[in-house]
């Protein structure tokens, strides 16, 4: 029998009447606070958004400068085009051409100054 006693004592006496206390919840302070989330996922998404919109901008700013690039030369080009035009205009409106042009023809100038025709403006 004092084995028995042995073992009621070291189990500890519980009273099956008594109520049991509550349990304290302890609160562990979190390391971010549910506002500073709140706050920082805003910021971030700011970041992005601007950032995005930055991308956007400096891609279609890029496309509209490489566009002008583009007509600039066309604009280079034509330019060039039309002074080599002129030039030919020039030599095809040369009078001597027009006078062997003329007598190719069969036609006869008789005592007649062959002057540039000029534009009459008034």
């Amino acid at each position: 029998m004092s084995t028995e006693r042995v073992r009621d004592l070291q189990q500890p006496v519980q009273e099956p009447n008594k109520k049991q206390q509550p349990k304290v919840k302890i609160h562990k302070k979190q390391w971010i606070s549910t506002g500073e989330k709140f706050l920082y996922s805003a910021f971030t998404g700011v970041v992005v958004a601007a950032s995005i919109f930055m991308v956007n901008f400096t891609s279609s700013t890029d496309t509209l400068n490489r566009n002008i690039q583009e007509l600039e030369q066309e604009v280079k080009q034509q330019a060039a085009h039309n002074e080599t035009l002129a030039y030919q205009v020039k030599e095809l409106s040369n009078p001597d051409r027009i006078l062997e042009i003329a007598k190719e023809h069969g036609l006869d100038i008789q005592n007649a100054k062959v002057k540039q025709a000029g534009y009459l403006g008034n």
